[in-house]
């Protein structure tokens, strides 16, 4: 141990948030307010004072803010994230003679003892700040001490036992040669808003001509864009928009034969014309790609694209650089599989090559294409089927030349890996939300993400729908199911998104009993729907988004509680803002078949209500007002109808 680090003396442990012992950064959004807790103590009696230090990453100059005992040797102190990019913060804590010696002064005046000798102990301690200081603040805290020196009596020791402005000045200048400080500097990436706060359309291009049985093109996507901006989007997800592959094409409904005019599967990525940095030749050019992402802006809403690492057969990789994918011992590539089920339209590649860094290089050119063109939202296919000490490196690498470029990681697998992906800097990532049915079932789940270190790290975006997802209760739940998921995942979430128009137009039948993909799915053909269709749930869509828009509690996922009911089948929960002047109570129905009623018991501490208090509620999905009673107050809500309360409370 060295002779300084040995007479620091004071203790600073279990810092939050801090990921892994400090291993990864937590994840924030810019105007986000970081607070930072962290037990600080030191032996003895002694006073212990400590400042919460932090600057944007590549900056020198530390911006210090309060850091306040509050409970049992715990502190806290917090700090606000102003520009996108990384931030550094760290603890700093001293023992403070000076604050040591005021309090003990203050008891020894008390006790009515003699102070003389204290007081020129007091009159050293502000000579030695003196010295440290400059300017005014020096002339002024030698005047002290000479004013003290000057007086001995028992007025000037309560004097300087209550002056305020001496205690800043000698806080300020403290004495920090044995300053101990927290074990290491912590990290944070802060994000733009988007990655907060967003909700995601995904269309097929080729499905969007307005003419039947056509290949739908970029330009058409982009007479589309009215449509999804009128419902209040603000990403537009597209799947690949690259060639597809022929060989080993899968047919309609994923037959592995596929038939003449068969359009295959945008994830078999690959063919003559060229792969993951080309346009399929039936969607257009790059310029109309361009002309998309402009076309996009001026509705208000930004491009995602789908990167999948896999290849068809007849990518130009595979000629290429045969060296990057699996050899077999007959001499052919291996395909991809789960087995029995064989996907030989795709080749995965082989991360352990000796050439991996020449692959990853590769890799992460693929994005800065995109980048380059104007994409900063980027869906990621299947994350977890990849190692992650390449997702740390390429997002990493990306990130920091691009801070503004945001990755959703589509991985449903394990939640350690899908947690793993979060922490290795993933924006945002899918969720188990489609598969949470039942009251309980939401409420473990949603206090998981948000309640516990999850926050720190992962960034849930729910869907009720995907092109591979239909679940169960979506296949026989009707209109309703449809109503209430959406809602659910709009209001629950601050990141959500539905597969279109499906979703709008309650597509529910699956290819076979038990499976969860759609029948005539568009994985594997095209479709065109009539999206004026009397069952839409388009204007509901463009009601719910502009709630959210309107409502900055939904923006976040703070604050999110949830409340009793006495009916199973009914799920209240609220959010609102830190200084409650927007707040928001949730009751959805989770039966579609039956109205379900019951009685709904609020915590009007989240309120700032109080037993007793009248109150009024704004339904903002019917505009429908109630006046509220106390705590306990009754429900009913019929899912052929409105399905769900999203009430404004105003005290």
């Amino acid at each position: 141990m060295d002779v300084i680090h040995g007479r620091s003396r004071v203790v600073i442990e279990r810092v939050t948030p801090c990921l892994d012992g400090g291993r990864f950064p937590v994840k924030r959004t810019v105007g986000d307010r970081v607070t930072v807790e962290a037990d600080v103590f030191t032996d003895g009696h002694d006073v212990a004072c400590a400042v919460l230090k932090s600057r944007p990453v590549g900056t020198t100059l530390w911006t210090e803010t309060p850091f306040a005992f509050f409970d049992n040797d715990r502190w806290r102190g917090s700090f606000i994230v102003s520009q996108v990019g990384g931030y550094d913060y760290q603890i700093e804590a001293w023992v403070d003679h000076y604050v040591t010696w005021r309090r003990d002064l203050a008891k020894r005046i008390d006790a009515g003892q003699d102070i003389r000798v204290d007081l020129e102990i007091g009159a050293r301690l502000i000579d030695a700040a003196a010295g440290r200081a400059k300017g005014d603040a020096q002339k002024e805290l030698k005047q002290w001490a000479g004013r003290i020196r000057a007086e001995l009596t028992t007025d000037i020791g309560r004097t300087v036992c209550t002056n305020e402005a001496l205690s800043q000045l000698m806080l300020q200048f403290a004495d920090r040669s044995l300053a101990s400080f927290s074990e290491q500097i912590y990290q944070i990436t802060v994000d733009r808003e988007r990655a907060r706060f967003s909700a995601w359309y995904e269309v097929f291009p080729r499905s969007c001509s307005a003419v039947p049985g056509q290949h739908g093109t970029l330009w058409d996507v982009i007479e589309y864009l009215p449509y999804v901006a009128a419902m209040g989007f603000d990403v537009l997800y597209l799947p690949p928009i690259h060639p597809i592959g022929t060989k080993f094409r899968k047919g309609k409904n994923n037959n592995p034969s596929a038939q003449p005019g068969d359009v295959g599967s945008p994830w078999a990525i690959g063919a003559a014309e060229g792969g993951h940095k080309a346009i399929h030749p039936q969607l257009g050019t790059l310029d109309d790609f361009a002309a998309l992402v402009a076309a996009a802006q001026t509705h208000g809403m930004e491009l995602a694209l789908d990167i999948a690492f896999q290849c068809a057969p007849d990518h130009p990789y595979v000629k290429a650089h045969p060296e990057w994918f699996k050899a077999r011992p007959d001499g052919t590539i291996q395909y991809a599989e789960n087995p029995p089920k064989k996907y030989q339209d795709i080749y995965p590649f082989d991360f352990e090559t000796p050439k991996f860094k020449e692959l990853w290089e590769e890799l992460k050119s693929v994005f800065q294409f995109w980048i380059d063109r104007g994409v900063k939202i980027f869906r990621v296919d299947n994350p977890h089927t990849k190692p992650f000490p390449f997702w740390e490196w390429c997002i990493g690498e990306l990130k920091a030349k691009h801070p503004d470029v945001l990755f959703l990681a589509e991985a449903f697998t394990r939640p350690k890996i899908m947690n793993r992906l979060g922490k290795l800097g993933f924006s945002q990532s899918y969720t188990y939300f489609a598969w949470r049915y039942s009251k309980q079932d939401f409420i473990e789940y949603l206090e998981t993400l948000t309640k516990t270190e999850a926050h720190d790290f992962y960034r849930p975006n729910f869907w009720p729908n995907t092109p591979d997802i239909l679940t169960e209760q979506m296949q026989h739940g009707g209109r309703p199911i449809f109503v209430s998921r959406v809602i659910l995942a709009a209001t629950l979430a601050a990141n959500y998104g539905i597969y279109g128009p499906a979703y709008e137009l309650c597509e529910d039948v699956a290819v076979k009993p038990g499976s969860e993909e759609y029948l005539d799915s568009e994985k594997y053909e095209i479709r065109q729907r009539n999206l004026n269709a009397d069952h839409s749930l388009r204007e509901l869509l463009s009601v719910l988004n502009n709630i959210r828009r309107q409502n900055v509690s939904l923006q976040t996922n703070e604050r999110l509680r949830f409340h009793h009911t006495d009916n199973d089948q009914l799920l209240a929960y609220s959010k609102r803002t830190e200084d409650r002047s927007n707040m928001l109570l949730t009751v959805v129905n989770l039966d579609p078949h039956a109205t379900q009623h019951g009685f709904v018991t609020l915590s009007l501490d989240e309120f700032g209500l109080h037993e007793g208090s009248t109150y009024q509620v704004c339904d903002l999905l019917t505009g429908q007002s109630y006046t509220w009673h106390g705590a306990r107050n009754f429900v009913q809500l019929n899912p052929h109808t409105v399905p769900a309360h999203i009430l404004q409370v105003r005290p």
